[in-house]
Order: C-alpha cells, then sequence, then structure tokens
C-alpha cells in the first residue's frame, strides 16, 4: 500500500492522496458533529453550548499530541524519501515511546485539574457540571486519539492515506450510531454523547495499530531499536516539539477566544459551538489538503527532487485557492440553511450569531487555504519552527484583536469574529516574504 510521491503526475499524484486523507479527516469531523447535532436536537441548547465548549478545550489538548505525530511523520517521509529506512525506525520507535509518554500525562493533568480549568474558561455556572461530566468521560479517550494518529502518520509517511480513511470511516458511522442509542434511547444525556466518542476513537486506535502490526512487518516494534539514540531523539523532539507548540499554540489562541465568547453567554456559546462546526467543515479539505502537500514536499525534498518540489508549491497553490473560492461563496450564501442543521428555526438569536460568524470569517477562507500550504511547505523542507511562527503571527494577532475590538459597545462579539481573518492574512504575508528571502540566498 505504499505510494512513492516522487514520481508520476505532479498535480494528480497530490490529489490522489490528499483524497483519502481529506475524507478521512471529514469523517473525523463526523465524531463531533455527531456529539453536537444529537445533542443539541435532542438535549437542548445548554448542553449544545457545554459540548461546544469543551470541544474547544479537547482540540487544543488533543493537538499537543496530534502535533508531535504530524511532526514526526514529515521526518518518517523526509526518510523515506532518502531511503534511510534505518533512520526512520529509530525515529518511529522513539517518538512512539516520546508522544505516547506525554499523552498519558496530559490525561492525569485533566482530570486532576478539570475544575480549575473550567473556572479559568469563565464556564457559566449553569454549565459547569454538564461541561465537567462531558470532560471527564471524553479524555479517557485521548490514548486511543494517539494510538491512530500515530499510526495514521506513521502510514501516510510512506504513501498510504487509504488505510487511515477506512478505519476512520467505519469508526466514524459507529459512533453516530451509539450516539443515538446512548443519548436518544437509554437516556445517559450528555455523557452519553462522550461514551460513544470514546468507544469509537478505541475502536479506530486499537485497529489501525493491529493492522500496522499485521500486515507491515517492517513497521513493527524491534527490541534491538529500543535503544538510545541521542542524534535520532533530538530530531524527533525537534520536529515534534515544533509541529506540537504550532498545532497547541494555535489551538491555545482558540480556547482564549472560547473564553472570550464564555463571558458573552449562552446565546453566543451555543451560536459559536454550531458555527465552528460548520466552519471547520468547510475549510477542513483545504487543511487536509495542506498536510498531504507537505508529505509530497518531504518526499521530494528527501529524495532531492527541487524542480519537482517547485512545480508542486504552484500547482498547489492554484488547486488550494480554487477551492477556498468557491467554499467561500457557498458558505456566504447558504449560512443560514446551515445553521439550521445544529439549532431549531425557532432559535432566532443563536441562528443570527452564527450566520454573521460564518459570513464574516467565511468570505476569506483563501486566507486560511495558502496559510495551511505554508504550514506544510516549512515542515516539508524541514523548518518545522517556521510553521511556529507563522502560527503565533495569526494566533497572537487574532487573539489580541479580539479583547481589543469586542469590548466596544458598538462592535461587540462581532470584534471576535473580524480578528479572525487579519491574523490570516498577516501571517500569509510574512510566509510568502520569507519564502521570498530564502530562495534568493
Amino acid at each position: 500500500m505504499e505510494k512513492n510521491l516522487t514520481k508520476g503526475n505532479v498535480t494528480k499524484t497530490m490529489l490522489l492522496f490528499a483524497g483519502p486523507m481529506i475524507l478521512g479527516n471529514l469523517l473525523q469531523q463526523l465524531y463531533n458533529i455527531a456529539d453536537t447535532l444529537i445533542v443539541g436536537r435532542f438535549l437542548g441548547s445548554d448542553a449544545l453550548a457545554a459540548v461546544g465548549s469543551a470541544y474547544t478545550l479537547m482540540t487544543f489538548l488533543n493537538s499537543i499530541q496530534i502535533g508531535m505525530c504530524m511532526g514526526c511523520g514529515a521526518l518518517f517521509s523526509y526518510y523515506f524519501g532518502k531511503k534511510e529506512v534505518q533512520k526512520m525506525e529509530k525515529s518511529m520507535h522513539l517518538s512512539f515511546i516520546l508522544i505516547g509518554t506525554i499523552t498519558i500525562l496530559l490525561n492525569i493533568v485533566v482530570i486532576l485539574l478539570c475544575n480549575p480549568i473550567l473556572s479559568v474558561l469563565q464556564t457559566p455556572k449553569e454549565l459547569f457540571v454538564m461541561m465537567h461530566e462531558y470532560i471527564i468521560v471524553i479524555f479517557m479517550g485521548l490514548f486511543f486519539v494517539f494510538l491512530y494518529n500515530y499510526y495514521a502518520y506513521l502510514l501516510r509517511a510512506l504513501g498510504n492515506s487509504f488505510i487511515p480513511l477506512c478505519f476512520l470511516g467505519s469508526t466514524a458511522v459507529l459512533n453516530i450510531v451509539l450516539d443515538l442509542l446512548f443519548v436518544s434511547i437509554f437516556k445517559w444525556g450528555i455523557s452519553g454523547a462522550a461514551i460513544a466518542t470514546v468507544i469509537s476513537q478505541a475502536v479506530s486506535g486499537i485497529g489501525i495499530t493491529l493492522y500496522t502490526w499485521i500486515k507491515e512487518p517492517q513497521l513493527r516494534f524491534k527490541k534491538r531499536l529500543f535503544k538510545y539514540d541521542g542524534n535520532s531523539l533530538k530530531e524527533c523532539i525537534r520536529f515534534s516539539f515544533s509541529s506540537s507548540i504550532q498545532q497547541s499554540v494555535m489551538n491555545f489562541g482558540i480556547l482564549m477566544i472560547q473564553g472570550l465568547v464564555n463571558s458573552f453567554g449562552t446565546a453566543v456559546m451555543a451560536a459559536f459551538a454550531a458555527a465552528v462546526k460548520i466552519d471547520s467543515i468547510a475549510y477542513m479539505p483545504a487543511q487536509e489538503f495542506g498536510n498531504a502537500f507537505s508529505l509530497f514536499i518531504s518526499q521530494n525534498f528527501g529524495a532531492g527532487e527541487t524542480e519537482r518540489v517547485k512545480i508542486g508549491i504552484k500547482k498547489a497553490i492554484k488547486v488550494s485557492s480554487l477551492f477556498c473560492l468557491v467554499i467561500s461563496f457557498l458558505v456566504f450564501i447558504f449560512a443560514k440553511d446551515l445553521m439550521h442543521l445544529f439549532v431549531e428555526v425557532e432559535n432566532l438569536e443563536i441562528i443570527s450569531i452564527g450566520v454573521g460568524y460564518l459570513r464574516i470569517e467565511g468570505s476569506f477562507y483563501l486566507g486560511i487555504g495558502i496559510l495551511f500550504l505554508l504550514y506544510g511547505y516549512y515542515r516539508g523542507i524541514n523548518k518545522p519552527e517556521m510553521s511556529l511562527i507563522l502560527t503565533i503571527i495569526s494566533l497572537g494577532t487574532r487573539v489580541v484583536l479580539a479583547y481589543v475590538l469586542s469590548p466596544i459597545a458598538q462592535i461587540g462579539v462581532y470584534g471576535i469574529w473580524i480578528a479572525i481573518p487579519i491574523g490570516w492574512i498577516l501571517a500569509d504575508i510574512f510566509g510568502f516574504w520569507f519564502y521570498k528571502k530564502i530562495k534568493s540566498v
């Protein structure tokens, strides 16, 4: 199932490789959408607001280990392109121990500090118990999320993006079935939605691990490779921590925004919870295309195919830009209809707030699409620190502007929405400036 990304038509290779990743991420979003949709319909707007706010926290903490898996995936892909299998195997063993340990520590921290975390997020009193109940259960599945992402990025590094899709597809369906069973039939409330997600995560994580061990013997753990190697460990730390910090900074900024959103009350929280799900799905293909582009660049950079890298950059910009422009138009036009999928039509205030968010942010998806390509490019050419810098620019701008503009009475919550595309655009400008700079050296 391995695929050499250094051969064949550039556009076709990238699209065929990215396709399963895009569909897989879409199915992963269904995990969260199933919770949001079913909880909103069966348990009401308070439960919807609680799940939405908890989702932001969950995304932030998951992003730490997902970012590490993503960074190591770029390293695996680089060594695969260079045909240095032994170095790839050493990195694989060390990174599993490193990321797995950090994941377990994160789980412990969340369980012990759940109440203080919810207080920092300015969680309304009427939602505190529900959020606590949901979070404690949902984070029981964090290690399974690690297993899935670790082996998914490992397989993708070798050009196999199809198998991760298969596991996500089956477990997404399982998640929806269990959501309906636990919430609408068994009446387990908000914890039922969390239990459904954890079971689904366990199936995907354990399933892809067993597949890799059985079907890909070269990716099995080998006792002789469980040895300390300072250079390999440094490389793993550099790639994994840079990408992890990038992902966690991005989601920490979103978490800070969630705290600001919470201060505006339950209606804004519910609107934000629904709109963010729509938003995430809308630009998710551009995000996954950027991740696929990163592995394409990494394999070709490792193989010394510099001309193919240049062609890939031009083709990727065209593909991503076209998609983002089309999806911006669709989200702007159908914003209200999309909100109706999550919120009852009589909740006019929530729908109006959500539509405002989608039309402001959705008009600028081109900015985030280009930014995802810049993230992927710099990871692919062994400059993961640059991706972190771009994230700091984007999120730093967003957070600062949101906290400056939203207290102004005439602007209010729309200040939070306006800050988002401004951050994207500034990061894009800096990313292209640095690209031109290193090319001229």
